[in-house]
């Protein structure tokens, strides 16, 4: 179907949706690399114009990545909540807008909702909004999760402490885990990126990590972020494996090249349930993503990158994950060219993941050949943080040693929590307070048993 939109003496035809989709997108590096992006601003807006018009139900009768050749979108489809959908049914794009900032799309109604809105129809709205819009309305959706702790409750923020060593070195991940832990990190997650896909190192590194939970007792749960085939094999070993790993994409072939299907992610699900090592839920599964993946692997279908990020989610969202984490800006400025694009990309995913019910995070990152800065990660964290993010990223020096891309510190989530009042996940922030590494305030502070941590694991890397 043809879409005209006349904007002043000019005529603008989009063939399809999907062009009028990828159109309409605030401009990035990723389309324009895709040969899809708007060639003017002009028809930019020509296109926004014709996605505002369009009835939410047109997302339900054509398909951007078709039916018959993709799981994930026959899993949109066929899963589709329709009494969830109903109160928005007979809506457009802009007045689903218009209803989401206003205050009777208040957060009980929202999250009734979320089942029955699809990733094209989160992307949709999203591309016609403000970055005050994203932020407003992600703010008002409230996603909680649970495994050891509560993640994702209203005034509160988690830290994925991020320890990665280039070796894999015991002593080094514990001086990086007991500097996070001091700072009030790792709530969210303790979580490794292995620098080897050794199954008997990985296998060594959850048991270091269940070694230090279990005898200080923290209420958090960590993870080696391997193949969720490498989680199956380790599983099945006995290895003590608290939350299932795994990348995924928005397309059937993007996670094809990943090497991994909707089906091994359900296996991969029931696996880590099976376990039973969540103590207040079993939300097991640790979902990442990123806006390009799918063009990387050659897998886009001439559908944008943003669009395709929220498909992720909709992957994501079937497996009832803990954590859901967009990498913002770690594939580099050939996807999202500099800090204003990045920020933007972060805006959106945060939003179109906690529309659809989804309880997202964002590694606020960026490499170092992006035209970014960390002051463009403050704004973005600071922006986040008023958005209601579920979690950052805590990563020693905010350089990653292993990965090699720069992120957010211990330090900077101190500083958004003390200009936005955020506090940890509660019963983390309990331990904390036990082991006087904070003060009733949530402060830090110099006590003994955060001595007796430090001394502790000194004496295990030792």
């Amino acid at each position: 179907m043809a879409y005209r939109v006349a904007v002043g003496r000019q005529t603008h035809v989009f063939a399809d949706l999907r062009e009028v989709m990828a159109k309409a997108t605030p401009l990035r590096s990723g389309d324009m690399l895709a040969g899809i992006a708007a060639a003017s601003m002009e028809e930019s807006m020509a296109a926004k114009i014709a996605l505002a018009d369009l009835p939410l139900r047109s997302f339900l009768t054509e398909a951007l990545v078709p039916y018959e050749q993709d799981e994930v979108t026959r899993l949109i489809l066929d899963t589709h909540d329709a009494t969830a959908f109903a109160p928005i049914a007979a809506l457009t794009v802009g007045e689903f807008r218009d209803w989401l900032c206003s205050d009777q799309a208040t957060s009980s109604v929202l999250a009734r909702i979320a089942p029955g809105v699809t990733p094209e129809m989160a992307a949709a709205v999203s591309k016609i909004m403000r970055n005050q819009d994203l932020i407003l309305v992600a703010r008002k959706c409230q996603v909680v999760t649970r495994f050891r702790n509560t993640i994702g409750l209203p005034g509160t923020m988690a830290v994925r402490l991020q320890p990665n060593h280039p070796t894999d070195a015991a002593a080094g991940i514990l001086a990086s885990i007991v500097d996070g832990l001091l700072y009030g990190c790792g709530d969210a997650v303790i979580g490794i990126n292995p620098a080897s896909d050794s199954p008997g190192v990985i296998a060594d590194l959850l048991r270091l990590l269940d070694e230090l939970i279990h005898r200080f007792e923290i209420p958090t749960q960590a993870c080696v972020l391997t193949h969720v085939t490498s989680a199956l094999a380790l599983i099945g070993q006995g290895a003590p494996v608290d939350l299932v790993f795994q990348s995924v994409a928005g397309t059937q072939k993007a996670n094809e090249s990943f090497g991994v299907s909707l089906a091994l992610l359900q296996e991969g699900m029931a696996a880590g349930r099976s376990l039973g090592r969540g103590t207040v839920g079993d939300n097991v599964m640790y979902f990442e993503t990123g806006q390009g993946s799918a063009l990387s692997a050659d897998a886009h279908h001439g559908v944008d990158q943003q669009t395709l990020e929220a498909r992720a989610y909709a992957v994501a969202r079937a497996y009832e994950p803990l954590l859901v984490n967009t990498v913002v800006g770690f594939i580099g400025p050939e996807y999202l060219y500099d800090g204003k694009q990045i920020i933007r990309a972060g805006l959106e995913d945060h939003f179109c993941g906690k529309l659809m019910g989804v309880p997202m995070g964002c590694d606020i990152c960026y490499t170092n050949h992006a035209e970014a800065d960390q002051d463009d990660m403050d704004t973005l964290l600071t922006l986040l943080g008023t958005a209601g993010v579920n979690f950052v990223m805590g990563v020693p020096g905010a350089d990653d040693v292993m990965l090699n891309y720069q992120s957010t510190s211990f330090h900077d989530q101190l500083y958004v929590r003390e200009v936005l009042g955020l506090k940890r996940a509660p019963e983390f922030e309990a331990w904390l307070r036990r082991m006087e590494i904070t003060d009733a305030a949530g402060k830090l502070s110099a006590g003994r048993g955060g001595q007796a941590l430090l001394a502790a694991v000194q004496g295990r890397a030792a």
